[in-house]
């Protein structure tokens, strides 16, 4: 399962950063949603954003929309894959606050600053995002819109949170080379997460989290994601992972929310885009990477998949 999250995460190449420091007493009671704005200094704008706030001292609490309220506890890690307009504080029922309104601008090199409240409890966030130009869709789709992670009861949770620390004060103190550990580390994270968050998926669930950990399903992605080039057909892949063609292509479909071949043609945009930006060949030379015969053929799927070709994609992208 790791090995196709890994795949996915090499491939959109997320990038993260914390923007924002805050120090708060309570009540206080904060609205809002991170901007592409917020990534500037880390990041040219991102075309998807998953937000995230790790407590670093005290507590709080948090709630999507009408969603349950989460109690988050220092040491503990927010994400938000969708980017959500949320809500958090130390009691929500006290009126939200605009986070835009009381954000104090960073000074060059630095993050931004918060410090309000009402002069009781104290509780100090650090605020920051992971960005992609590709977001994958069915990783996105099968993720709820909260993930908490404990960041002390991974494995490595003691290097983990003093690294974070770290890091963020030397962004803080104007030395930014700190935020490639960073970035690192909340991809770190955000697998961390995803991973607990497989774990403890009941069997009934469905998405491309829950194709991965079916063992006949998962070795067709697996398949898929290494050999993305071949001629696959659903019949071929339902033999090479012991399953008849029909009752493969409708696992396959009610799991991963899209049948075999669809998915296959995404997951060749996704190479692609990442050839792309990368620099690895011209247009036509990408199209064959991928399995497509014509410069043609592929820049038509391209652009089905990203709304804009090839070309363009890749002008914007640099």
């Amino acid at each position: 399962m790791l090995d196709a999250l890994s795949d996915v995460l090499r491939v959109i190449r997320l990038s993260g950063g914390v923007f924002l420091e805050a120090e708060f007493t309570a009540p206080w009671c904060l609205s809002g949603r991170i901007s592409a704005d917020d990534c500037k200094p880390f990041l040219a704008a991102p075309r998807h954003i998953i937000a995230s706030h790790f407590v670093a001292a005290g507590h709080m609490q948090l709630r999507v929309d009408d969603g349950a309220t989460l109690d988050v506890r220092a040491g503990e890690l927010i994400l938000l894959p969708r980017n959500d307009v949320h809500t958090f504080g130390s009691d929500l029922g006290v009126a939200p606050m605009s986070a835009r309104e009381i954000i104090q601008p960073p000074e060059v090199g630095g993050i931004s600053r918060i410090k309000c409240g009402g002069g009781g409890e104290a509780t100090q966030l650090l605020c920051g995002f992971l960005g992609s130009e590709t977001p994958f869709s069915p990783l996105l789709s099968s993720l709820p819109s909260l993930l908490k992670l404990d960041v002390r009861a991974t494995a490595s949770g003691a290097w983990i949170e003093s690294s974070f620390r770290f890091a963020v004060s030397e962004i803080a103190a104007g030395r930014v080379g700190s935020t490639t550990v960073i970035a690192k580390l909340s991809e770190l994270l955000f697998v961390e997460a995803v991973s607990q968050y497989v774990a403890n998926l009941p069997p009934e669930r469905r998405g491309w989290l829950a194709g991965l950990r079916d063992p006949h399903i998962g070795r067709a992605l697996a398949l898929l994601h290494a050999r993305p080039t071949e001629g696959w057909t659903a019949e071929a892949l339902a033999l090479e992972v012991g399953m008849s063609r029909s009752v493969f292509a409708e696992r396959f479909t009610a799991l991963v929310g899209q049948p075999p071949m669809q998915y296959l043609t995404l997951w060749r945009m996704h190479v692609a885009a990442q050839h792309l930006r990368e620099g690895r060949g011209n247009v036509a030379q990408i199209g064959f990477a991928v399995g497509y015969e014509s410069e043609a053929a592929f820049s038509r799927a391209f652009k089905r998949q990203f709304g804009t070709s090839p070309g363009t994609w890749r002008r914007q992208s640099a």
